[in-house]
């Protein structure tokens, strides 16, 4: 596979999400992380900011890169060259809506969609649920990398 793209929200990036990241790393020659924008959505983090921590938790894989993007992510891969989508699946539920949105992708461009299932020590996780639970005091440190932890913890005082 030579190149790849990733794309999410990762508001704030999870274990979940670096598994595969990581995984992915292993089969593409270049796999870029896409933060993708949508002003809809309300987020804890800037788009700024979630790039930054992306680029500090995979700076150790050299073939990572790390951008953003606003609008169709098929026009991200047409203007990048990039012909695999990687979708990671954590259940029946994930795979319904992705395989949707893999079929639509490629009839607008040929773009193809591997699904990767995740680790089933993060089956359940997503970035929605570390907040709620963050946001109540829960103990999330073990779902998150040391540094994202941190950045987490202290933007919830932020806005407590």
């Amino acid at each position: 596979m030579r190149r790849a793209v990733y794309p999410g929200s990762y508001d704030p990036v999870t274990n979940g999400h670096l598994d595969i990241i990581g995984r992915t790393a292993l089969v593409a020659d270049e796999l870029v992380v896409a933060v993708m924008i949508n002003k809809n959505k309300k987020t804890l983090f800037s788009v700024e900011e979630r790039v930054e921590m992306l680029r500090d938790v995979t700076s150790h894989l050299p073939n990572v890169r790390v951008d953003t993007w606003h609008g169709l992510l098929v026009d991200y891969c047409k203007a990048n060259d990039i012909k695999v989508i990687v979708k990671g699946l954590r259940a029946v539920s994930d795979f319904d809506y992705e395989l949707q949105m893999a079929q639509m992708n490629h009839q607008l461009t040929s773009v193809e969609t591997l699904f990767m299932p995740t680790n089933p020590l993060y089956s359940f996780l997503s970035s929605s649920l570390v907040k709620e639970v963050a946001t109540y005091h829960g103990d999330v440190a073990h779902l998150l990398p040391e540094t994202i932890h941190a950045r987490l913890t202290e933007r919830l005082a932020e806005r407590a």
